[in-house]
């Protein structure tokens, strides 16, 4: 019978054992993630393209107007990143730069700007 202790002793001591073996650190896995961060400088080519895309915008809604003193106060009141987005949407064909437009126009600085250039035509 002693040896059947000493056997689930020994037996249990193996377990034990096994248990409080040391354990390596867990790793953790590293991923690198590609941020693709949108262009901040307006190039010529691109400011071109949006005083482009903004003019006929302002043409469709004045037919006949002289529209350039319009035209330059919505890109003298737009930021960089919307001047950028009107050149990227109208280089890819989408729809919806009429919106970015209106959405400049709406502000006061802009009205303001407008009201005035018209009171000079």
């Amino acid at each position: 019978m002693r040896l059947q202790i000493f056997a689930a002793l020994g037996l249990a001591a193996a377990v034990l054992a096994g248990c409080a073996a040391p354990v390596p650190p867990a790793t953790t896995a590293t991923t690198t993630t590609t941020v693709v961060t949108p262009p901040t400088v307006l190039d010529a080519a691109s400011r071109q393209v949006a005083r482009t895309v903004i003019n006929s915008e302002m043409e469709k809604r004045l037919p006949g107007a002289n529209v350039a003193p319009y035209t330059d106060c919505v890109v003298n009141n737009a930021t960089t990143a919307e001047l950028i987005d009107i050149a990227q949407a109208s280089r890819a064909g989408a729809t919806g730069t009429a919106d970015s437009v209106a959405a400049i126009v709406s502000r006061p600085a802009t009205t303001q700007c407008i009201a005035a250039a018209a009171g000079t035509a």
